[in-house]
């Protein structure tokens, strides 16, 4: 049960190592639309075969991170009928029940392409997120990056509305209104008194599990222009709903994405060890489940790295392999080896 390990209620947050989904939102690609697809790129679309089950049966199985990317489409109708619709005969079905043409964020991986979702309005992803921790009030802390989507992938593609500070004004004002405040720990709540957020996380400000459990925690996944964009008017983050992957050494600096831990072990366990909280990967395009091969899981474990992500906590249904990712006791939620006594 996700609500379980009373034991570790008095551990602070970034005390703790939980594993979580990547793209979490992400249904397969039709089959005749990838099948043609294939034939254009085999690699290319062998990174993308992959599918998760709803966000509720991920909380339910004890996943403590979840991965939503959004577009904005603030007119609506923006990717309400895909290219790829029309590019391979005898697809399913797709948003009957319109809700693509409704003004406000989408989710879904690439426009035109991998455009299925479990839940393909934010709007949707937030009052589920809702439900859940309303049916599970006691809940563990639950982690939830966000990758804000203006990339264009190929040429021909729909081209995405870019993210603005303006724009990140609303996706923090979707929050609030979908999921609500009161579901969430905020920057705001971890900086307290002290004069940068980054202060206070090297402090060890964090807060215990108790006291996050039935909460959420939102991190804006990007760096450069977009990072900037949200941080600029907010130093430290003041007012805003969401962390950023803001470099150590700056005021807004809490939480860090660093997805090579095979590269990057020990410079994840120095930050862990000073307070960070760090996301990183277990596999990535689906490489690493083809070949059975857990030696990033390995590395992400014993960097101490809070976050882990993966395509596979169940078996993939995509091709034929035995990987599959939890901790030792099949679970998803653990103490954090690099703060366990007698460990270095």
């Amino acid at each position: 049960m996700a609500a379980g390990c009373n034991n570790k209620d008095n551990v602070r947050i970034n005390r703790i190592q939980v594993i979580g989904s990547h793209n979490s939102y992400k249904e397969a690609i039709d089959t005749s639309l990838f099948k043609l697809l294939q034939k254009e790129d085999a690699v290319g679309m062998s990174t993308i075969d992959y599918s998760h089950i709803t966000l509720t049966e991920q909380l339910n199985m004890g996943l403590l991170d979840l991965e939503i990317d959004v577009y904005a489409d603030s007119a609506g109708g923006k990717y309400a009928h895909p290219k790829g619709l029309d590019w391979a005969p005898g697809q399913a079905g797709y948003d009957a029940e319109g809700v693509m043409k409704q003004p406000g964020f989408k989710v879904f991986h690439i426009p035109d392409i991998d455009f299925r979702s479990n839940c393909p309005t934010f709007r949707q992803c937030l009052l589920e997120l809702k439900k859940w921790s309303d049916d599970h009030p006691s809940h563990n802390p639950v982690f939830i990056t966000m990758n804000a989507k203006d990339d264009i992938e190929k040429p021909g593609l729909t081209v995405p509305e870019k993210f603005t500070a303006a724009v990140f004004d609303q996706l923090d004002a979707a929050i609030a209104e979908f999921l609500g405040t009161g579901y969430l720990i905020t920057p705001d709540m971890v900086r307290g008194e002290y004069a940068s957020l980054e202060q206070s996380v090297l402090a060890g400000n964090w807060p215990t599990v108790q006291t996050a459990r039935g909460k959420f925690i939102f991190i804006l996944d990007e760096k450069g222009p977009k990072r900037d964009a949200y941080i600029a008017g907010h130093p430290s983050l003041k007012g805003r709903l969401l962390f950023a992957d803001a470099e150590p050494g700056t005021p807004e600096a809490a939480i860090h994405i660093m997805n090579d831990a095979k590269k990057d072990q020990q410079v994840i366990k120095s930050l862990v060890k000073k307070g960070y909280i760090i996301r990183t990967r277990s596999d990535s395009n689906t490489k690493e489940a083809r070949d059975n091969d857990k030696r990033s899981f390995i590395a992400a474990e014993n960097s101490g790295a809070q976050i882990i992500t993966t395509d596979y906590y169940r078996k993939s249904t995509h091709f034929t392999s035995d990987y599959i990712i939890s901790f030792d006791d099949g679970g998803y939620f653990r103490l954090n080896p690099v703060f366990t006594p007698g460990t270095d």
